[in-house]
């Protein structure tokens, strides 16, 4: 099975958040039609907004990347607006998709979906088999709501929507604000600052214990062209890299690529969060698909884009 993206209009749902514009840069190489619905001109959370959208632009192929995102700190602080637009977005943007006759979608997920204890590395199957991590459950519950839309209308409609579970991503266009940002960003912007004020040491949150996985964005969104091309079951499939490594390894990896020589404190009234999540990334193996940017050449090029102001937070 082979779904071609070429003469096709594709929409980007999302397209200037991270993943999005990836996907974006991605697609400029598929000889399509690259689709996409600015913030001003159509509210993804509104219903009427989405469906005269869709009605008018007809998109044949769809890449559901829109979604509020944030770290434990965001998560915490706004647990409604991360719940309830998430919920919205995937609500509006899949039904009207389906109203509309869109061939395919690929609705993006999150590996925070899954069981805070899930065995690791974690399969797609862990859905659902324990609770979730708290310090995200918001949006966590939000994107597996997402996911078993999706099902619901293939089951019912028999429409070709996918979802696929992005491991924790980084890259171009990534935050880098103190308070919303995701562990990578903080790093790096910790690292930096330590570095420019010749400080002794900076300072991580928790023990530095938990193992995380990361993928570099590019990466990510190859992986979302080549699941739209090769992959339609049911289930959602993960995209990972396939390794991990502690947050305390990850803080001295970003410090050597920076050039902070300094120490690294902990922080212990701050959370750790998840003690370990790896995605078991084998389905996406199977189909094929490989990821080719290495974790330290990633963070060196994010360190680039840091250094030139392109990204948000700063």
């Amino acid at each position: 099975m082979t779904y071609s993206l070429e003469g096709k209009r594709v929409f980007v749902a999302g397209h200037r958040g991270m993943v999005g514009a990836a996907l974006v840069r991605r697609l400029a190489s598929e000889s399509c039609e690259i689709l996409t619905a600015p913030r001003e001109r159509v509210d993804l959370t509104r219903a009427d907004e989405v469906g005269a959208w869709f009605r008018a632009e007809r998109p044949q192929a769809v890449f559901l990347a829109a979604a509020k995102v944030g770290g434990i700190l965001a998560n915490a602080t706004y647990p409604v607006d991360f719940l309830r637009d998430n919920l919205l977005i995937a609500t509006h943007v899949i039904d009207a998709a389906y109203r509309t006759g869109t061939e395919k979608l690929l609705n993006l997920g999150s590996s925070c979906i899954y069981p805070k204890f899930a065995p690791q590395p974690i399969a797609e199957a862990a859905l659902l088999t324990g609770p979730l991590e708290p310090t995200n459950e918001w949006y966590a519950l939000a994107k597996i709501a997402g996911i078993k839309l999706a099902q619901a209308y293939r089951r019912q409609y028999g429409c070709d929507f996918i979802s696929a579970m992005p491991t924790n991503l980084y890259g171009t266009g990534d935050n880098y604000d103190p308070e919303t940002s995701h562990v990578l960003p903080a790093l790096i912007r910790k690292a930096h600052e330590a570095k420019a004020k010749g400080a002794d040491s900076m300072t991580i949150w928790g023990s530095g214990t938990p193992r995380r996985e990361f993928l570099h964005v590019d990466d990510a969104a190859d992986a979302c062209i080549h699941l739209m091309k090769a992959y339609s079951e049911d289930e959602h499939i993960n995209i990972g890299s396939g390794e991990d490594l502690p947050i305390l390894d990850l803080a001295r990896l970003v410090a050597e690529v920076v050039g902070f020589g300094g120490r690294i404190e902990h922080d212990p009234t701050k959370p750790d969060g998840t003690p370990r999540k790896l995605m078991n990334s084998e389905k996406l193996k199977r189909l094929g698909w490989r990821a080719r940017i290495s974790l330290r050449d990633g963070i060196a090029s994010a360190y680039r884009d840091f250094l030139q102001g392109d990204v948000r937070g700063r």
